[in-house]
């Protein structure tokens, strides 16, 4: 086990963690988890399946006298979000997650930690290794690629699961109990582009917005965070027009459901106007760092000079490009008129990269509104289309709907309250969950998602309160005994 782990509670929990973390992972890249988990099962003599995605699913007898309970679906995501600093060097292909010990926190040396969801990964283990848990018969459903499209349960058939309730290990705050999320939508955008040669007299700058605090592109989204790509775009579109710029190269964000915390540029400038755009950079960064004092106070705005690129992005796809990604929406589209304080519509504009001489946006939309969702993402496609664009849509998944009645809701209220002598938090998020797609495909399953706190999630600053992982742990335990 690794030394960060050691003497944690609970120490099996925390052994799978070690375990886990030391495979690779990344999204649509499950192939060794996959195996490691069918292993477990076989090894452990539990009824093991698995199918042609590497979903993976282990049933474990119910515990003597619990033979006529509902069955009980545990069910946690194996992919992990993978990003890092843009100064470490890792291959989340190959290199293991070193885990550091801050405090009261367990986090990760530059990376992301994977304890979205690979702490409920690890407490799904630890229950199938305990022999003297009390539950009724149990089903742990281990999914593929939650993070980029949740293909796992979007294909899951509609015969595997034999439970009648779902416990989801997948939210990231203690003491509180999940029953609904928002559905979502992927909008891409392909930009053709010619190359243009560079100009005599010209000298080259690298831009670079980095230091954001990023995180999820639904529970963050609110939050009144910077997105990187955003930022960048605003000053190319200002040096365009004032310093005559010309742009080379851009890249900017990762994952489409991170908020961008980094991006930059390579452009280009006359000779004579040098000066002017260092200023215009030197400008721009004071005031765009003053409007996020409270909420990126690590925010760099840089610029510097570097070698001349080979070519240039042609003049016109260049002004389509800055024009469109200024006017793209980024952020809250609408709050609930029901739920106070409660997100309904929401986008996100994930990352800009360049592929071969086709510049690729990636956003997404989500809602708990159905047409909301659908008209988001109608909205990012005419503001692209406008400029000659091709813009596709993904296929989408299901929203949950809150259901007040559910009697595991109810179990699980009144076990909280018992053991730790407060009120949980019960509400829906604006995120996507599996529990949308396991439930159009199970409309009878009864569910809800609670975890340990995790905070940062989807950026390198991901870390997890170590104390509400024992919380969780007895939790589920006792929910798993009261459901008797």
């Amino acid at each position: 086990m690794q030394k960060a782990l050691q003497n944690l509670k609970p120490a099996k929990v925390w052994q799978y963690f070690g375990e886990i973390m030391a495979i690779p992972r990344p999204s649509k890249h499950e192939e060794k988890i996959s195996a490691y988990l069918q292993k477990f099962g076989k090894d452990h003599k539990y009824e093991t399946l698995h199918d042609e995605l590497g979903n993976v699913l282990i049933r474990k007898p119910a515990s003597k006298g619990y033979e006529k309970s509902q069955g009980v679906c545990l069910q946690a995501h194996m992919d992990m979000v993978c990003e890092k600093n843009g100064d470490k060097k890792f291959d989340f292909l190959k290199d293991p997650i070193q885990p550091i010990l801050d405090g009261e926190w367990l986090t990760a040396d530059g990376t992301t930690l994977g304890a979205d969801d690979g702490i409920g990964v690890a407490a799904a283990l630890a229950i199938l290794d305990d022999k003297t848990i009390e539950h009724g018969p149990l089903e742990v459903l281990f999914t593929v690629d939650e993070e980029t499209g949740l293909t796992g349960a979007a294909g899951l058939s509609t015969e595997w699961l034999k439970s009648d309730i779902l416990l989801n290990f997948d939210d990231e705050d203690e003491g509180e109990f999940c029953i609904g999320c928002a559905g979502g939508i992927d909008t891409t955008v392909e930009i053709a582009y010619r190359h243009a040669r560079t100009e005599k007299d010209s000298t080259a700058y690298r831009i670079s917005v980095s230091g954001l605090v990023g995180g999820h592109s639904g529970d963050d989204i609110n939050r009144g965070r910077g997105c990187a790509n955003k930022i960048l775009n605003r000053i190319l579109w200002n040096a365009s027009k004032k310093c005559g710029m010309r742009l080379a190269e851009i890249d900017g964000g990762n994952l489409r459901n991170a908020i961008a915390r980094e991006a930059w540029a390579i452009v280009t400038v006359p000779n004579r106007r040098r000066a002017s755009l260092k200023r215009l950079v030197n400008e721009m960064a004071d005031g765009i760092k003053f409007e996020f004092r409270t909420t990126e106070p690590d925010m760099n705005i840089a610029i510097a000079e570097c070698d001349m690129p080979r070519f240039l992005i042609d003049a016109q796809t260049q002004d389509n490009l800055l024009n469109a990604v200024y006017a793209c929406a980024h952020g809250v589209l609408a709050m609930s008129r029901e739920v106070p304080n409660f997100v309904e519509t929401s986008t996100n504009l994930a990352s800009i990269k360049m592929d071969g001489r086709k510049i690729k946006i990636a956003t997404s939309q989500r809602s708990s509104v159905e047409s909301a969702k659908q008209a988001a993402a109608q909205k990012i496609e005419s503001t692209f289309r406008m400029i000659g664009a091709t813009v596709r849509h993904g296929d989408g998944y299901p929203g949950w709907t809150p259901n007040p009645d559910s009697r595991v809701l109810k179990v699980g209220v009144e076990t909280y309250k018992k053991m730790f002598k407060h009120e949980p938090v019960v509400r829906a998020i604006h995120a996507g969950l599996e529990c949308g797609l396991i439930g159009e495909k199970y409309p009878k399953m009864d569910m809800i998602s609670y975890g340990p706190t995790l905070r940062g999630v989807h950026s390198p600053d991901e870390r997890i309160e170590i104390k509400t992982v024992q919380m969780f742990w007895d939790l589920t335990i006792a929910i798993l005994k009261a459901l008797k």
